[in-house]
Order: C-alpha cells, then structure tokens, then sequence
C-alpha cells in the first residue's frame, strides 16, 4: 500500500514513511491509494469475531508487509485494552462510549497505535523524531500520555491559551520526561497553522525530523475506524439501519467512520455534528468551502474553523458534491441548544453526557430517525473533562476516575508562545529536549 498526498505535488510514500513524515512536503495530508472492500463474509460474522481480528482484518490492508501480523496483533492487542459500549439512551438511540481508556477520550486509540507503530519503526535506530502536535482539547492528552517515554520520540505539544478545560491542560502539562507543552496565545486554527509552517521550513526540518500526531496522520486518522465496526458488531442484533452522529472538529474522527463504510460497513447515513464553528454546515449549504476564525464554546475540542480532514472526506466521495450529501449531512448547535441537550439526556435516561456527546444528539435530533434506523451518538471523552460545564448544567457532582485524580495535583509545566518564531525557535533550542 502506497499513500499519496492529495495536494498531488510530491512523492508516495509507503505507510512507515507517510506515519514519520506525519505531512507531505507539498503541505498536502497522505490518503491511501485505494481502499479494498472487505468480503462480505466479513460483516456476516462479526458477531462471532473478537475485537483484535476485526482490527486487524480493517486494517492490515493500509500497513501492508510493514508490520509483520505477529507484531501488528501485539500492537493491537496493546492498543484496544478497553471497552467500546454502546449504551442505550433511547428505543431507538445509543451512545457509544469512546472514554474507558488512559485518557478518557476517543483520541487515546489513535495515540496509542500511532505511538506503537512509531516505536515499531523506530525500534533499531538512533535517531530522533519529534511529534508536533496542535490540540483543541483531547488530542494533547491522548498523544502525550501514548507516547510518554517512548524510545527515540520527543514530543511538544501545542494548545491555546484559555481555551482548554483545567483537566484538559494537566493532562498535557504534568508528564514530564520526553512530553514538552507549548501554551499558545491564540486559538486552535493559529496552533495548527504553526504545526503546519513548522513542517515545511527547511530550517528546522534539515536539523530535526518532525512528525504530527493530530488526525492529519494516517497512524493517528485510520485506526478510528475500528470503533465504527465494533459499534456495528454489537448493535448488529437490532436489524435496524445504523446512523452515526459524530461530534466533530478536525473531521479525522467521522472520517475514519466513513473510511469504515467503504469497507464494506452497512451504514445508512453520517452525521456530522458541530458547535457554532459550522464551515462544513455552510459549505453543504452553499457548495463553497470558506474557512473562518473558530469561536471558543462549550465544547471547546470542536473549535475548528478550518478543518483539516474534509479535504479526505471529499475525497472518499470522489469529490463528488451530489453523493456527499445523500450519505453525509451537517448540523450546527449552539451552547444553549448544547446545554438543553444534555438536560433532555440526562432527564430521559439518567445518562450524563459531556457537551460534545450531546452536540452528537441534537443531530440525531436533527436529522429525524426513521422507523427502521437506530441511531448512534459518539461520546469522545468522559464528562469528568468538562467538570464545570457538566455539574453546572446538570445540578450534579460528577464522581473522579482514577485517571483523572493522578494529575489533579500535580504541577503545570509549559513554555508561553504567541507567533511562529518563537515555535521555530524553541525546536531549534536542543536544552528544550533534555529530560
């Protein structure tokens, strides 16, 4: 398997070399150079399949040889040591739960299996690779705590100021050892436009070899898709059309899903939920892609403006504009409407959901569930995150994982940046790396 950058202006890659480059040199993100339906045969017995050969059956096609079977089940196996419940919430609408693992967001298995297969790579050589990392919320956390200690891999992690939950920020500033935080005084687009300009500048890419762990890289976009299918094996039972609501940001989530569809997955239609930062809902509307500033909301880990894996949606719809959106739609909420949700789940099932798994509902809301379709919304991240919003709006104390309660205490570490240059000038500094 090859993977080529769809800015369509530099070299395929293999997967090891696409998942250490993170971006192609022409700024464009890699995709896979086709997508080979799974059998049939596949999706008839899922029931009877554990979670580590549905895993690995989805996913060996995009590692190819690289990874000997052996090696990559033992990865799996590491990455995929928690559950994946579907939690009924209405007849005929469920949650599935994506926190149960060391971060308590969707993000840790696309961190874990990016770190993995890293460290996979990385396993007989010297060198270093630096993860650089732009994060609206879960990401900074998931990839900090999945790449804590590996061999051969600094990691700096880059987040704006004031738009983090307290959780949020510990999670990536208490570490320590090989984990470095960047606090940005600015919004997530200005952390991911650093990250990006980072690189593709010769200055620092000629001493430092960088790579991304946000959802631009296909180590950390692809294993996504595994929960879809897990989701499916588990709900398979019902005989009802299946109807995802993905609360989305950067858009590698709800993408990994659809990815999952083209393999074969029976699914009825994707939603894809958003806060007020609605460039996609606009773009569905319009037929024009305009990004614009994100606002800062309630669910701050979709405060994207400029989503960054649209461009491979469009492309698994052969950029095809009419048959995106009979299979794809796009809704928007605002905190008020956000908070009422979480209400209305919480009155109807006793179920507390964080804010971005209620934006996940009111499209479902939204988009009118017929007789014959089950509907399942993605709670990313454990509503613990989001303790004030959460307690505030539902009148209630929310119990503390242990998880959570191991950083509460401990001391926030980060260096202050506000432009490029100072991001340029720390990756230049060798002190910066000293554990």
């Amino acid at each position: 398997m090859e993977f080529y950058s769809l800015n369509k202006n530099a070299p395929n890659v293999s997967f090891a070399e696409a998942v250490v480059k993170g971006l192609a040199p022409d700024r464009g993100l890699y995709f896979p150079e086709k997508i080979t339906p799974l059998p049939a045969s596949f999706f008839e017995n899922i029931t009877s399949m554990d979670n580590i050969e549905i895993a690995y059956t989805a996913i060996k096609q995009f590692v190819g040889d690289e990874i000997p079977e052996a090696d990559l089940k033992s990865i799996l196996t590491d990455v995929l040591s928690f559950d994946f419940p579907v939690v009924k919430i209405t007849e005929n609408i469920g949650t599935l739960e994506l926190f149960h693992g060391p971060t308590m967001a969707f993000k840790d298995i696309g961190a874990r299996f990016m770190a993995r297969c890293l460290e996979y790579f990385n396993k007989d050589s010297d060198e270093h690779v630096t993860v650089l990392v732009a994060t609206s919320g879960d990401t900074g956390g998931a990839v900090a705590r999945g790449f804590l200690g590996v061999k051969g891999v600094d990691v700096v992690i880059l987040y704006p100021n004031g738009k983090v939950s307290d959780i949020q920020e510990r999670q990536l500033t208490t570490l320590g050892k090989n984990i470095k935080a960047l606090r940005v005084n600015g919004v997530f687009d200005d952390c991911q436009d650093m990250v990006k300009s980072a690189f593709l500048d010769e200055d620092i890419t000629s001493k430092r070899a960088l790579t991304s762990a946000n959802s631009i890289n296909v180590a950390r976009w692809l294993p996504q898709l595994f929960y879809f299918l897990f989701a499916y094996k588990e709900t398979k039972k019902l005989g009802k059309d299946l109807v995802f609501s993905v609360p989305s940001g950067n858009f590698g989530n709800i993408c990994a899903g659809i990815v999952a569809h083209k393999l074969g997955m029976p699914v009825k239609h994707f939603v894809a939920s958003v806060n007020v930062n609605d460039t996609v809902v606009n773009y569905l509307e319009t037929g024009k892609y305009e990004p614009k500033a994100s606002i800062a909301t309630i669910s701050n880990a979709m405060d994207v403006g400029n989503p960054s894996n649209f461009i491979r949606i469009q492309q698994l719809f052969e950029n095809n504009f009419d048959d995106l959106k009979k299979d794809f739609s796009s809704f928007s909420f605002n905190d008020s409407e956000t908070r009422t949700a979480m209400q209305e789940i919480n009155s109807e099932s006793g179920y507390i959901a964080d804010p971005h798994g209620a934006v996940g509902y009111l499209g479902l809301k939204k988009y009118h569930l017929k007789n014959n379709e089950y509907g399942i919304f993605l709670e990313t991240a454990h509503p613990v995150k989001f303790l004030d919003v959460v307690e505030e709006t539902l009148n209630t104390k929310v119990v503390i994982p242990e998880q959570i309660k191991e950083v509460l205490d401990k001391e926030k570490v980060f260096t202050a940046i506000s432009k490029y240059e100072e991001l340029k000038n720390y990756l230049l500094t060798d002190s910066n790396y000293k554990n």
